[in-house]
């Protein structure tokens, strides 16, 4: 497949497309834009969309189904992750004879630069022989240009859940930045959090929000395969 083959379009921050070889295309430029499809709701609607506020990209990002919600939180969530766009861009590209098109549901691209492009779809539908010919033409496309294609169909309940639990406190602005500095200084070995109340001088009730805060920052760790709770042991990351 000839990479220059396969058409690029994007919009950028001010709206305005942009269409290029997908060989040329930027991931930093793709990030900057907006969303290339409008998502509108209404009444009775088989899709769950919505705004996700992304503390990795100190804004909003649009998602159109609870699937898509939360592989965009477990995005927001890795500490790896220098930046996120859902809907990104558009390719068009040959594929035996015909055209074919794709937009892709997330870019996310680390701190090392490694670009990769996720496509959210239920395990059911990869059953479908169109949906799963269409992503691999996309996957291949992809590769072609060095950059990762996931294909993301769920992950463990219970690390969703302590997850999206822990997003409450993803927002710095909502946690005393005095009990997060002393509760990071504290953590110097396996502790569990009720240890960590109760060993607080000034009482127990800000060091909760600090310890999962933390968490989410990925500056302590704690095992998410199981509910999250007061006998939670945590840990700094090495």
């Amino acid at each position: 497949m000839d990479g220059a083959s396969v058409q690029v379009s994007f919009f950028d921050s001010a709206a305005a497309v942009h269409k290029t070889d997908l060989a040329r295309v930027r991931a930093a430029d793709l990030v900057a834009g907006r969303p290339w499809r409008v998502f509108r709701w209404h009444r009775g609607q088989a899709h769950y969309s919505g705004w996700y506020w992304s503390a990795t990209m100190g804004r909003h990002v649009v998602y159109e189904s609870r699937l898509e919600l939360a592989r965009l939180m477990l995005a927001d969530f890795d500490p790896r992750v220098a930046s996120i766009a859902a809907q990104p861009f558009h390719i068009a590209g040959p594929s035996q004879g015909r055209t074919r098109r794709h937009v892709p549901d997330f870019l996310v691209v680390d701190r090392d630069g490694v670009v990769s492009v996720v496509n959210v779809k239920p395990a059911a539908r990869m059953r479908d022989p169109k949906v799963a010919a269409a992503l691999s033409w996309a996957g291949s496309v992809f590769a072609e240009r060095g950059w990762r294609h996931e294909i993301w169909s769920g992950a463990p309940a219970n690390m969703l859940a302590n997850v999206r639990f822990l997003a409450a406190y993803r927002h710095g602005g909502r946690v005393d930045a005095d009990v997060v500095a002393g509760v990071q200084a504290a953590v110097t070995g396996p502790v569990s959090i009720h240890e960590l109340e109760a060993a607080w001088p000034q009482g127990s009730g800000e060091v909760r929000p600090a310890v999962l805060h933390l968490i989410w920052r990925g500056v302590l760790v704690a095992d998410l395969s199981a509910p999250l709770s007061g006998s939670s042991v945590v840990e700094r990351v090495a």
